[in-house]
């Protein structure tokens, strides 16, 4: 089935993310106590969350594989929530690092300033641009496929761009002894995951509400087909949703004496009519195979 394989896949393209993110975390948390940089902390914190969410994408994309094989609304469900909880995460990590660079800037304003290490600051930054770099790379291809997908590429990239903004504040502060840019910083990386966590969220949403009305289970369709008189078995069923209504997939494999009586549209029309009364389902793709064609393949 089509929809297992691409979940497969998603998979795939999270399990190599998570293992480039959780290689320069280690990287980022060292660096950020050495420097002493809030932006720097913040990437780190942010990306701790940003593992977090990789972590609940691949529970959820593992229970889509298990649900496209009974309800094939299940895996959009399974994603949608899982888009919803990193959609949250987002929005608190964005706080927290609000908060923290909130706390810095009265202290600041007071005169308690931190000595900021700028090298280490911009050269961690660097390091981070070629890690989330190669991340965003790996799910930008599948980013289309699957919501969480889409969350966490939209997550990589963001990291990507406070990278940037990481490196060239670290070369600022260097140059200038403006401590206060690494607050300015950090803050600026907050209000991006708070627009990426807005983002997901609304998105989560909107699918759930979408797709509040179950799917019939592939199971029960397949059931009802094959005891269809002429019908000697089907395969490849799927079952997805479509401008709110719901449309079936499927292969039916006719018996041998229906297909040389030539019954192929008598057969569909019965298969079409069962989808309708039992299943209210109006749209149908249905290929109509023959028991020797089956065979042969």
């Amino acid at each position: 089935m089509t929809e297992i394989t691409t979940h497969e896949a998603s998979r795939r393209r999270l399990l190599i993310a998570l293992a480039i993110t959780c290689s320069f975390m280690v990287i980022q948390v060292i660096g950020a106590y050495y420097a002493n940089s809030l932006a720097v902390l913040a990437d780190a914190g942010h990306l701790f969350v940003h593992n977090s969410s990789l972590f609940i994408a691949l529970i959820a994309s593992s229970l889509a594989i298990h649900f496209a094989k009974t309800y094939n609304d299940g895996h959009q469900r399974a994603e949608l929530f899982g888009g919803l909880i990193n959609g949250v995460l987002y929005l608190a990590i964005s706080l927290v690092i609000l908060y923290e660079g909130g706390e810095r800037f009265i202290h600041h304003h007071e005169g308690n300033e931190l000595a900021i290490n700028s090298f280490l600051m911009s050269s961690i930054a660097g390091i981070g641009f070629l890690f989330h770099g190669a991340a965003a790379w790996v799910l930008y291809k599948g980013r289309k496929a699957s919501i969480n997908i889409y969350a966490v590429f939209l997550h990589s990239f963001f990291d990507l761009i406070s990278t940037v903004s990481t490196f060239i504040a670290g070369v600022l502060i260097y140059f200038t002894g403006w401590d206060i840019i690494d607050i300015l910083s950090s803050m600026l990386i907050a209000f991006f995951v708070l627009f990426t966590g807005i983002k997901v969220i609304v998105r989560c949403i909107q699918g759930l509400r979408l797709n509040k009305e179950k799917l019939p289970k592939v199971v029960d369709i397949e059931y009802e087909i094959t005891h269809i008189e002429h019908v000697h078995s089907v395969h490849n069923v799927t079952v997805t949703r479509k401008d709110k209504e719901a449309v079936v997939g499927a292969h039916v494999v006719l018996k041998q004496h229906c297909t040389i009586e030539k019954h192929d549209e008598v057969c569909r029309l019965k298969v079409e009519q069962l989808l309708s009364l039992k299943f209210n389902v109006k749209s149908s793709v249905l290929q109509i195979e023959s028991h020797a064609e089956h065979q042969h393949s």
